[in-house]
C-alpha cells in the first residue's frame, strides 16, 4: 500500500516536470498532467520490473519517472491530436 502511494505521489511531481520539459501545447490542464505523470511513474515501475532493474516491493526512481512520464505524454498528444 505504501508503495502505491509513493508512486502516486512520485508520478504527481513528475507530471509537472514532464509538462515543462515536453516542447509543444500541453493538452489538458494541471490535473490531467498530474494524473499522466502518474500513470508515467506506473509504467516506469512496471518497465523497470519486467527488465530486472527495480524487485518486487521497488518502485522506479525519480529520473525513470520523468522518462515514463514524457512517454504517456507523447502518447497523450499523439492520440488527442486532432485529425488533419
Amino acid at each position: 500500500m505504501l508503495e502505491l502511494i509513493w508512486i502516486i505521489l512520485i508520478g504527481a511531481v513528475v507530471g509537472v516536470l514532464a509538462k515543462f520539459l515536453m516542447p509543444g501545447s500541453e493538452p489538458g490542464g494541471f490535473f490531467v498532467t498530474a494524473l499522466l505523470g502518474m500513470g508515467g511513474a506506473v509504467v516506469a515501475t512496471l518497465l523497470g520490473r519486467v527488465i530486472g532493474l527495480y524487485g518486487p516491493n521497488q518502485g522506479a526512481g525519480f529520473i525513470a519517472s520523468i522518462v515514463g512520464a514524457i512517454i504517456v505524454l507523447f502518447a497523450y498528444r499523439r492520440l488527442r491530436k486532432p485529425p488533419a
